[in-house]
C-alpha cells in the first residue's frame, strides 16, 4: 500500500517527503496507531481532524493530506454506518484496510495514586469499554469527553493530580502521562477495522487486490437481492459483510453496503461489471489488499 501512494506522485522529491495522513482525533488518538503501524515504512506526517467530515472534506480538496485513516467497524460496536454514508457520497476510495486491538489504559500525572483521583476524563466509548475496572473505584467520577487523546493532553496542559484519562499507550508517551493500569478494558477481543482512503482521482488500484467494497441500490421485488449473491457466488467471492443503510427521501428502500473476498481467478473488473445490470447506482468503493490485525 505504501508502494502504491509514492507511485502516484509526480516528482521525485515528493516520494522522499513525509507522507501526509489524516486522522480523526487528536495527536495519540487510536486513529494514530493506526496510521503509523499501516505506514510504517515511511515518514509520515499526522493531519488531525476533530470530525470525521472534516476529514473527508480536507482529503477530498487535497490540500493539506494525501491519505487518511477513517474508523469503519468496531467488533463489540459493530459499524459506523455515518461513516460508510460519508464515504459513498465522497469522491474518494479505499486502497487499503488494517485493523487494531484497541487497548485502554489509565493514565495520569507522574506521581498520582489512583487513591488520589477523583474524576477519569474520557470518550463515551472508551468508558463504556471499562465500566467494570471502575466499579472498584466507586469514589472516581467519569467525565465523557470528545477524545481520549485530549483528555490526557488537557490533564497535561492543567497540571491535573485529580483528575486521571483513559486512553492509548501512545497518548501517554506523548503527554508524558504515566499508566496506572494497562488494558482495563473489559472485552479484550475489542478491535477496530480502519480504511485508508485516497482521492479517487489520485487512487491507484493495488495489482493484488483481492477484496472489494462496493455500495448499490437494487429493485423493491422479490429476489433482487439474491441476484447479487448469486453472482458473487457465481464468481467465488466470498461476502464478508453486508450492511444496509435507509435512502432518504426514498420510504422503505435501502442501499446496500457489501465487502467481498476473491477466492478465485476473477479480476475485481470484472466481477464490478458482473453486478451492474442487478444493481441501482452501483459505485466502487474501494479494491485493496485484505488488512494486518496489529496488537498493539
Amino acid at each position: 500500500m505504501q508502494t502504491l501512494l509514492a507511485e502516484n506522485e509526480n516528482e521525485t522529491d515528493q516520494e522522499s517527503a513525509n507522507l501526509r495522513v489524516g486522522i480523526q482525533g487528536f495527536p495519540g488518538a487510536f486513529h494514530e496507531i493506526a496510521a503509523r503501524l499501516c505506514f510504517e515504512s515511511r515518514p509520515i506526517d499526522i493531519v488531525p481532524c476533530l470530525t470525521f467530515e472534516e476529514l473527508v472534506d480536507k482529503l477530498e480538496a487535497g490540500q493539506e493530506m494525501d491519505a487518511a485513516l477513517m474508523a469503519i467497524e468496531n467488533s463489540l460496536a459493530g459499524s459506523l454506518m455515518s461513516n460508510y454514508k460519508l464515504l459513498d457520497q465522497a469522491n474518494l476510495l479505499a486502497v487499503g484496510e488494517v485493523y487494531l486491538r484497541v487497548k485502554q489504559n489509565l493514565m495520569v500525572l507522574p506521581g498520582v495514586k489512583i487513591e488520589d483521583l477523583t474524576e477519569v476524563h474520557s470518550h463515551p466509548v472508551a468508558i463504556e469499554q471499562c465500566l467494570d475496572f471502575f466499579r472498584q473505584y466507586p469514589h472516581i467520577q467519569l467525565i465523557r469527553t470528545e477524545d481520549t487523546a485530549l483528555s490526557a493532553r488537557n490533564i497535561r496542559e492543567k497540571g491535573w493530580h485529580h483528575v486521571g484519562a483513559i486512553a492509548s499507550s501512545l497518548a501517554a508517551e506523548l503527554y508524558e502521562m504515566e499508566i496506572l493500569a494497562e488494558s482495563i478494558e473489559t472485552n479484550k477481543k475489542n478491535y477496530t477495522r480502519f480504511l485508508v482512503l485516497q482521492r479517487a482521482d489520485q487512487a491507484i488500484t493495488d495489482p493484488d487486490a483481492d477484496k472489494i467494497s462496493i455500495s448499490f441500490g437494487v429493485s423493491h421485488t422479490v429476489g433482487s437481492l439474491h441476484k447479487v449473491l448469486a453472482i458473487l457466488a457465481a464468481y467465488n467471492f466470498n461476502m464478508s459483510k453486508i450492511q444496509s443503510a435507509p435512502i432518504i427521501g426514498q420510504p422503505w428502500e435501502y442501499r446496500l453496503f457489501i465487502d467481498y473476498v476473491a477466492e478465485g481467478h476473477v479480476s475485481v473488473d470484472q466481477a464490478y461489471e458482473a453486478l451492474r445490470p442487478v444493481t441501482h447506482n452501483l459505485k466502487l468503493l474501494g479494491a485493496y489488499k485484505q488488512g494486518v490485525l496489529y496488537d498493539y
